[in-house]
């Protein structure tokens, strides 16, 4: 387990493409226990799916895994483990989410990843892990903090 990861994230991290980004989502899925939560917090365009990508390839998933944004959750599985992945830009409360019947869908082993968490703030968990992700556009580079 790398648990460096966490120690990098919360000083702050910056990357020069969105397959820099895919890698360091990848290391951390290695760190991350079944159960986990991650909040992805960031402006559209900032990199969370692509980091979503990322956390799904470092979970030995290799399906395809792009925005659930009109679908608004999407289950990716793979090597036995489920990354839920959750766009949640357009709920409005944890009532919205629990609509979906989302704790259905976390089977052991599970991850799960929220684009637009705030929007659900009620629904997670104490122990989430809050990710900052933000864009220097003309660079193409993406910056990451862990809160």
């Amino acid at each position: 387990m790398d648990s460096s990861i966490f120690n990098e994230l919360r000083a702050g991290l910056t990357t020069a493409s969105a397959e820099e980004t895919r890698a360091l989502a990848a290391r951390l899925a290695a760190a991350l226990p079944p159960g986990s939560v991650l909040a992805l917090h960031g402006d559209l365009g900032a990199g969370k799916t692509t980091f979503v990508q990322g956390l799904a390839r470092g979970l030995g998933i290799q399906e395809s895994v792009t925005s659930p944004t009109f679908a608004i959750l999407a289950l990716h599985r793979g090597a036995g483990k489920t990354l839920v992945h959750v766009d949640a830009y357009r709920l409005d409360g944890a009532r919205a989410l629990e609509d979906l019947m989302i704790d259905d869908f976390l089977a052991p082993p599970w991850w799960a990843a929220i684009e637009w968490p705030e929007n659900v703030a009620d629904w997670l968990p104490s122990d989430a892990l809050h990710l900052e992700l933000g864009h220097a556009a003309a660079e193409r580079r993406h910056t990451l903090r862990l809160r």
